[in-house]
């Protein structure tokens, strides 16, 4: 069972040209966009010509089954991007899954299958695809999401209603891989080559929307002002003392998409709305961020002459440990492959694997990002890595499967 490093290479840089930029590395390629399901089709014969049964399920899923009876390990991640994402984000991990169930067939065992989930990015929500397979959310809300260009889930995913099979029952799997660039600076900036995920953090989100009085921008006092833009600056500026004796620092928290109305030069502000996120490896210190977030809208509101009211996303997504054996089968490959060159670490980012926790024991693989960077045209990552991945994500399969 020997992966072929050069057909994988070409692989992935095959998926890239399906929404790629041409000035750059960069891919937009939005679920259920045009370049996405041109994606998904190319990964369908790619699978087929591997030998994999290919399946797609009704949320657009699409797995490369292991041909015959009996369970197998499945690998894999997703395949759609940001509105400006990187070449790699979910692509290495789709394709590495691919290279590995291939080199799996071509030696004749073990079994191993692959998968590439839908919309993980969030157009329509977050890791919606895998939501729906694992059953944290109903196929019925998930048709009722709502993209930003006010597209519906379900008429999105109505453009593969001919494909489309039955949902695959989660038990003819054995346990899944999920390898990833890091999307962070941590193993680049120590010169190491993989990174074996201990869990993902937990994340929760509100969307704010702060109530104002809009009104003439010259002729307004500043006192008699109820600014709603100005209670945005405030919150935002407070949040790190208010957080101050319960955060650690590993805990993230981000204010990432603003709206202001009328958004007007000459115009008092108001209204605003603003999502605030925040993550963290640890359940209860996100009650307790939660419970000061709370606290200082209430506070900022009082001080600004705003009403401002809260709004939870649709589900929390928990802080998520790895299984123990994978991540035991994960960490002997990373030394056999690249010995004192790995360490185990958390995940920061949120990934398909913490929602089929709760279906099959799951385990993470992570390889450098340059600079850190990733949801960004500059996201890459060293050829020379991406192969030691595909390497230790080969090893641990087939110490899981054989």
């Amino acid at each position: 069972m020997t992966p072929d490093a050069d057909r994988f290479l070409s692989d992935l840089h095959a998926l890239r040209s399906f929404g790629g930029d041409a000035a750059t590395k960069g891919v937009r390629r939005r679920a259920f966009s045009e370049a996405d399901l041109a994606a998904r089709a190319w990964l369908a014969e790619r699978f087929a010509k591997a030998g994999l049964e290919v399946h797609m399920d009704p949320v657009g899923n699409l797995f490369g089954l292991a041909p015959g009876e009996g369970p197998s390990l499945l690998v894999g991640s997703h395949s759609d991007t940001q509105p400006e994402g990187g070449w790699l984000d979910g692509a290495f991990g789709v394709i590495a899954g691919l290279e590995v169930a291939r080199a799996a067939q071509e030696a004749g065992g073990p079994r191993v299958s692959v998968v590439s989930f839908q919309d993980e990015e969030g157009r329509f929500g977050a890791l919606t695809g895998s939501s729906v397979w694992s059953g944290k959310l109903a196929l019925a809300d998930a048709d009722g999401l709502v993209a930003t260009d006010g597209t519906r889930f379900g008429e999105a995913r109505a453009s593969i209603a001919g494909q489309a099979g039955d949902f695959l029952d989660p038990a003819r799997f054995t346990g899944f891989l999920e390898a990833h660039i890091e999307q962070g600076p941590v193993l680049d900036a120590a010169g190491e080559a993989a990174g074996v995920v201990t869990g993902i953090v937990g994340l929760r989100q509100f969307t704010v929307t702060v109530q104002g009085q809009q009104n003439h921008a010259g002729t307004t006092p500043m006192a008699m002002r109820s600014d709603a833009f100005a209670a945005v600056a405030r919150i935002s500026a407070m949040l790190p003392e208010r957080f101050a004796n319960i955060v650690t620092p590993s805990s993230v928290w981000t204010i990432g998409h603003v709206k202001v109305h009328p958004n007007a030069s000459s115009v008092v502000p108001g209204r605003a709305e603003f999502t605030l996120q925040w993550r963290d490896i640890d359940d209860d210190r996100l009650d307790r961020m939660e419970a000061a977030i709370g606290t200082l809208l209430q506070d900022v509101a009082a001080g600004a002459r705003c009403e401002i009211r809260a709004e939870r996303l649709r589900h929390d997504l928990k802080p998520m440990p790895m299984d123990a054996g994978l991540q035991r089968a994960l960490s002997e490959a990373a030394e056999a492959v690249a010995p004192g060159r790995w360490r185990a670490m958390p995940s920061g980012a949120l990934h398909d694997a913490s929602n089929l926790s709760g279906l099959m024991p799951v385990g993470m693989l992570f390889v450098p990002s340059i600079g850190g960077i990733s949801h960004d045209f500059a996201e890459d990552t060293a050829e020379s890595d991406l192969v030691t991945g595909l390497a230790v994500l080969s090893d641990a399969a087939r110490r899981l499967a054989g």
